[in-house]
């Protein structure tokens, strides 16, 4: 509410500037884009506060949509990418080159990328936000709206730490390359009698949660964990399918008088595999977790009817009574770009996610958390913190110093 008022001075009367938000203040901010109308929504505590006009990017340079955080700030800052260009009140979005800008702003789209604001706009947003502030661009106009759902998190006394989870992960490429060598996974295994030390909510920065489908990746993580189980020398589970980890799987190959020539995990060695070893079918979801701006664990869940597309949707705590135990959250669905290929790889038949208008409620139905997980992320639960669920998970634009980044459309299709 004090941001609220803020808001309408500011908007007034732009000589009065407050350099940064404080992070507490700045929690129940998020920002809206349009590309369609060519316009800005700023919302506090779920209710639009401000608006704005913008220009995104024109024809051959446009703006790419998905669910960004602000990543930094600066009052002025020169372009690295077209010719010095200034950006006053620039708020980065990308580490490529998007980011919010005073420049001229005509009624249509007339940037390289980037959103201009109107002067006193830009001056005034950039004193209210903070670092890791969301902005939404989307194609078409769409509103935050409330959500109460039984799958969203609500806050909760720290639990006691139990269950395998990984820590410090390197995060997955949009598509698995074997040449990227990803680095060794530290695995944490505690058992209910270690308690982990509470920590007030209030006093952390928010989680940004992403839940998206498993790839090659995890797949390959769950084979080395499984091979090493059997007695297999697997390597380390990275998830990288390396000499080690080809002499295991092709070890086992034998053992079961399996072919070892073609395709190196077929889903006859799948079945075989986790047959051998016990384990129920592998988990079809990945649950990561971010906290400023780097990875902080991740763990796999389940996801219902897996042939049929999620979407793209984008949910946030906008405020927290801890005597309640109560979070209220609004969200989003933002048009979902998902290629013919894309979907082949990810076994998908249905590509339309269904549940409109109540797309929200009819993506939480379909995800299954383990509740040792829940207990994790309701325990640290604040105002501010996300959860972006998407098919195709984070692009390349994710990585370090930056939360996810969600591409939804990037540039002409």
């Amino acid at each position: 509410m004090m941001l609220r008022a803020f808001v309408g001075a500011c908007l007034l009367s732009t000589s009065v500037l407050v350099q940064t938000a404080l992070a507490g203040d700045a929690r129940s901010l998020q920002i809206v884009v349009s590309k369609s109308e060519q316009t800005l929504s700023l919302y506090e505590d779920g209710e639009i506060v401000a608006t704005s006009r913008v220009s995104s990017g024109k024809p051959g340079h446009q703006t790419p949509s998905g669910i960004f955080s602000i990543l930094d700030k600066r009052k002025y800052h020169e372009s690295n990418i077209y010719s010095a260009a200034p950006m006053p009140f620039m708020q980065r979005l990308t580490w490529s080159g998007i980011a919010l800008h005073e420049g001229r702003v005509p009624n249509y789209p007339a940037s390289h990328g980037c959103i201009r604001l109107p002067a006193k706009f830009a001056k005034t947003l950039y004193g209210m936000t903070a670092r890791g502030v969301h902005v939404i661009v989307a194609d078409d106009p769409g509103a935050l709206r409330a959500i109460d759902h039984p799958a969203l998190l609500q806050p909760r006394d720290a639990p006691a730490a139990d269950g395998l989870m990984l820590s410090d992960v390197e995060l997955r490429p949009a598509s698995f390359d074997a040449s990227l060598k990803l680095v060794e996974v530290a695995v944490n295994q505690t058992t209910s009698s270690v308690k982990r030390k509470p920590v007030a909510s209030k006093d952390l920065a928010p989680l940004r949660i992403l839940i998206t489908r498993r790839g090659d990746r995890e797949r390959i993580m769950d084979v080395q964990r499984l091979l090493t189980d059997l007695g297999f020398d697997a390597g380390v589970a990275d998830g990288y399918a390396g000499t080690m980890t080809v002499s295991a799987v092709n070890g086992f190959k034998r053992w079961k008088d399996m072919k070892t020539t073609g395709p190196l995990l077929t889903d006859a060695f799948m079945d075989a595999l986790y047959a051998s070893a016990g384990a129920e079918a592998a988990p079809n979801g990945q649950l990561m977790v971010r906290r400023n701006f780097k990875p902080l664990f991740e763990a796999p869940i389940h996801i219902k009817d897996p042939h049929i597309a999620l979407g793209t949707h984008f949910f946030e705590v906008i405020n927290i009574d801890q005597d309640q135990g109560k979070a209220e959250w609004n969200g989003l669905t933002l048009d979902n770009h998902l290629p013919t290929a894309a979907r082949k790889r990810l076994g998908i038949d249905v590509a339309d996610a269904p549940g409109r208008p109540n797309s929200l409620s009819a993506v939480l139905d379909r995800l299954d958390i383990p509740e040792g997980i829940r207990d994790r992320l309701e325990s640290e639960l604040t105002t501010g913190s996300s959860i972006t669920v998407s098919d195709l998970s984070h692009g390349l634009e994710t990585g370090e110093g930056t939360d996810f980044v969600t591409i939804t459309k990037d540039g002409p299709t």
